[in-house]
C-alpha cells in the first residue's frame, strides 16, 4: 500500500478517535508541534525514515520533542506507528490529519508570497477573496516573504496558482516568445 494511502488511514482513524474522546483540539496541537519541529529540524524526519533507529529510540525522541502536555492519544499513536515500524509515514501523516482537520472544520489554507509583508487592509482583501474563491468561511492564511519576486504576489489556495508578479509575467513572456521563435525556426 502507498504511502499516501496508508497516511490518509491514520490521519483518518486518528480524526475519528480524536473526536470521539472529544480530544481533537488537544490532538491537533500536538501534531502542529511535531510538524513545526520537523520543518525546523530536517534530522528529525530523517531518524523517523531511518531503518537503523530502533522503536525505543523513536518513540523516546517523539515523547522528548512534545513533553509532558501531550495528549494521551498522540503518545498511543505514536507508539503505536512506531511500534509497527511505520514511523517513516508518520510527518505524511501528520500532514494529511491536519488537511482533514481543516476540511472538518471549513478551513481554507492559502498561502501567500509577497516582497513585502502584507498591510492589515491587504490582508484583509486576500482573505475574502479566498472565501469567495473556496466558499468556506475560515481562512488560515500563510504569509511567506520571498525577496526574488519583483513586485506583485503569487496566491496558492489548494492545487491552483495565480502569479500576479512581474517575475512571473516575464517568465511568461519568455516563454512565448520561446515558442514562437522555434515555430518560426522550424
Amino acid at each position: 500500500m502507498s504511502d499516501i494511502k496508508v497516511a490518509s488511514r491514520y490521519a483518518k482513524a486518528l480524526l475519528e478517535l480524536s473526536l470521539e474522546k472529544n480530544a481533537l483540539e488537544a490532538v491537533i496541537s500536538d501534531f502542529k508541534t511535531i510538524l513545526s519541529i520537523a520543518e525546523q529540524n530536517k534530522q528529525v524526519s530523517l531518524v523517523l525514515d531511518s531503518p537503523i533507529v530502533n522503536y525505543d529510540k523513536k518513540f523516546n525522541i517523539l515523547k522528548a520533542l512534545l513533553g509532558k502536555s501531550a495528549n494521551a492519544i498522540t503518545i498511543s499513536f505514536f507508539d503505536l506507528v512506531t511500534r509497527k515500524k511505520r514511523s517513516d509515514v508518520l510527518l505524511s501523516t501528520s500532514r494529511e490529519f491536519l488537511r482533514q482537520y481543516n476540511e472538518y472544520n471549513g478551513i481554507q489554507v492559502a498561502e501567500i508570497t509577497t516582497t513585502l509583508p502584507l498591510t492589515k487592509e491587504l490582508r484583509q482583501q486576500i482573505i475574502e477573496i479566498v472565501k469567495e474563491i473556496s466558499g468556506c468561511q475560515k481562512v488560515e492564511l500563510i504569509e511567506k516573504l520571498d525577496k526574488n519576486l519583483i513586485a506583485g504576489f503569487v496566491l496558492k489556495v489548494n492545487d491552483k496558482l495565480w502569479d500576479d508578479s512581474l517575475s512571473g509575467k516575464l517568465r511568461q513572456a519568455r516563454m512565448r516568445f520561446a515558442q514562437r521563435y522555434f515555430v518560426k525556426l522550424y
